[in-house]
């Protein structure tokens, strides 16, 4: 690889990094290895051809183009997440993965199974990772922490929220959506 290919890659890098958190190679990585799958069947269940995913982990494309695939890569993040936690089993993980690679994205307004509790309301975690879904496809998490940043002093709450939805873990998301409901 010559400098100019490094330059690029190293720069791929960086923006993933900006965008998702860190590099995509080490995120597909890990849910590789915690969910036990190999390349071929990540990019089938995201819904992405192997060289896409492989030109993404690699640093030769830097964002996934997509937003129904950001948000299948959010639900398997949450469910590897599961599956550590031992709070879903191995055999559950297979048909959630299924159930993951056969959606679409689409809005928390929708009234499928997918998207509802059992009273037919939304649920949080779903509620949660839609607000995050639509900040990250407005603007990169770097940006979104820069536009916090600015609003900070005069609006300390707003820029909890964008840090906290726009830029940080499901997991953080949902403890902040949960403390202010009333």
């Amino acid at each position: 690889m010559d400098t100019a290919q490094q330059e690029a890659t190293a720069r791929a890098r960086e923006l993933q990094r900006s965008w998702y958190g860190e590099p995509l190679g080490a995120l597909f990585r890990r849910l590789i290895d915690d969910l036990g799958l190999n390349q071929a069947r990540l990019a089938a269940v995201l819904g992405l051809s192997a060289p896409m995913l492989s030109q993404l982990m690699s640093g030769q494309r830097a964002k996934i183009g997509n937003p129904a695939v950001v948000q299948r890569v959010q639900a398997l993040q949450d469910l590897a997440g599961q599956v550590a936690d031992g709070s879903v089993s191995a055999v559950e993980a297979t048909d959630r993965m299924e159930e993951i690679k056969k959606s679409q994205g689409g809005s928390v307004l929708t009234n499928t199974g997918q998207t509802t509790s059992s009273s037919g309301a939304p649920t949080v975690r779903r509620v949660v990772r839609e607000i995050q879904s639509l900040l990250r496809s407005v603007a990169a998490a770097g940006d979104i922490i820069d536009a916090a940043d600015t609003l900070a002093p005069a609006h300390p709450e707003l820029a909890e929220f964008l840090r906290v939805y726009g830029a940080g873990r499901t997991a953080e998301a949902v403890s902040h959506y949960e403390s202010h409901q009333s």
